[in-house]
């Protein structure tokens, strides 16, 4: 049975050799904290670096493990271990939309925060989803207008034949490969594509685009 994983966050301010030793008592009552939780695997990351600065070495690391392993759980001191100001607000923003719960020793459980930082969170995350509805509408009115102006991204396909025997369903594979270079998801993709009059499942996407890739490492 796979052990549940977390991770541990640590942070000081600055790299003199006094504060190595908060480092170390951190990564200490973390771990005891985590293993309090029902948490067996942790992974360490610590910085000695500003917290008013996002460009800490510790914390980059730390993102993209969580977001790699899909990692749930995040143990640190208090909040402001994550960062202060602007980049306090950014970091949690960012655990938020990987659904990750942050627990602090501070709080003896989950991170409490105070009215104005909830609502602020909240207020993020509308307005990332409207500029991401906006950035899909812009690409399907560039479409739309492409193929009333006579182009046919059907015309497009490659490797028609199904040695399946049954037919092969049309899709652009050349525009999900230019959607996919943009940063859209698969689903995205799909749903961009579906309101061009092309029907299509995230997953006939996700297969075009990978058979895609295989073309060219032969």
């Amino acid at each position: 049975m796979t052990k549940t994983k977390a991770v541990i966050y640590c942070r000081v301010s600055t790299e003199k050799s006094a504060q190595e030793t908060s480092l170390l008592r951190q990564q200490e009552e973390l771990t005891k904290y985590a293993v309090t939780f029902g948490f067996k695997e942790v992974e360490i990351f610590t910085d000695q670096h500003s917290g008013y600065d996002v460009e800490r070495d510790g914390l980059l690391d730390m993102l993209d493990y969580m977001r790699e392993y899909k990692i749930k759980a995040l143990f640190v001191q208090d909040e402001t271990r994550l960062g202060r100001g602007n980049a306090r607000m950014a970091v949690l923003h960012l655990l938020q939309k990987y659904e990750a719960t942050v627990y602090t020793l501070n709080d003896a459980g989950p991170v409490v925060l105070n009215e104005m930082d909830t609502m602020l969170l909240e207020i993020l995350a509308v307005v990332e989803e409207y500029q991401r509805r906006m950035h899909n509408a812009k690409i399907r009115r560039g479409m739309r207008r492409a193929v009333e102006n006579g182009y046919q991204p059907q015309n497009n396909l490659k490797n028609r034949g199904n040695i399946e025997g049954r037919e092969r369903k049309e899709v652009p594979v050349e525009e999900i490969v230019q959607l996919r270079q943009k940063g859209l998801t698969f689903a995205e993709i799909a749903t961009t594509l579906s309101g061009l009059g092309i029907p299509i499942s995230k997953a006939t996407v996700h297969r075009r685009y990978i058979e895609y890739i295989e073309q060219l490492k032969k």
